[in-house]
Formats: structure tokens, sequence, C-alpha cells
């Protein structure tokens, strides 16, 4: 089975964390990876289309309970009904944690990515997390750590 990475990241990203997210959603992609997202705008949309653009499978946990709230990019829609505990099905679901800019949103998956013992990886996100988390200055080093050759 492919491995799986959750992007995660603020639903109001600016241009240049849009970017970022976009082409760490890419680089997983070309790589082979499932890229999992909370399934609505700004990163999560972002990452899903440079996902998709790149021929990966997308996957949108959805914290409503209708699949149609998903961004155009997810191919995979699941709509939990959950609200923002959703999260933790988004984490659980996947071998990496991706983080790129910051939203509380984001802080509780990289905690919860953290408290199950999955790699963390941050770019311009929560560093205050400490030191268990691999911070990354680029989408390339983002991919390098996903694949554990950072």
């Amino acid at each position: 089975m492919a491995k799986a990475a959750a992007v995660v990241g603020p639903h109001d990203a600016d241009g240049r964390v849009y970017g970022l997210a976009e082409q760490v959603g890419r680089l997983l992609g070309r790589e082979g990876w499932v890229v999992f997202t909370g399934g609505l705008g700004g990163v999560m949309e972002a990452a899903s289309k440079g996902a998709r653009e790149s021929g990966a499978l997308t996957v949108g946990i959805l914290p409503g309970g209708d699949t149609s709230e998903a961004n155009a990019y997810v191919q995979v829609p699941v709509a939990t009904g959950m609200g923002e505990a959703r999260n933790l099905v988004l984490i659980r679901s996947v071998d990496v944690v991706i983080g790129v800019g910051k939203g509380y949103g984001t802080l509780s998956e990289i905690a919860f990515g953290l408290r199950l013992g999955k790699r963390v990886i941050l770019l311009e996100s929560w560093q205050e997390v400490g030191s268990e988390a691999i911070v990354v200055s680029s989408p390339e080093e983002a991919m390098n750590a996903a694949s554990g050759t950072l």
C-alpha cells in the first residue's frame, strides 16, 4: 500500500503559504504518496491541488456531514459530521504529518501527530512544539523528511 501523508494548515492561508502547500502536495504526488487533508480551502486545497495535478490520490477528511463541502481537488471526500474532532481521524489515517503555516486547528493536528508518534514535519509552522518535530525550510526538505532521508 502507498504511503500516506497529511498536509495540514490554515484554511485562510496567504499566497505564500498556499504556494508552499501546493508544492508539498505536488512533490508527495510525484513520489506516489496518498495525500490526505481536511478537505476544505487554504492549505488543504493547495496541497490537494498539487497532489492531484501530479497524479496522486487525494483524500479529504471533512468536518461536516456533506461531501459537497470538499474542495475541487479532493477525489475521496469523507464526510465525518464530527466537526474539529475529525482532526484525530485525519492524523490516525496517515504515516506522516506535514504542517504548512499556522492555525489553531493545525496546532491540534500537529499535537495529535506527536502524541501518536507520527513523523511530524513543520514548514513555516508551529516550531514552538519542540524538538520532536522536524523543522524544514522548503517543500523539497519536507519531502526528504517525509521519505526519511533528512
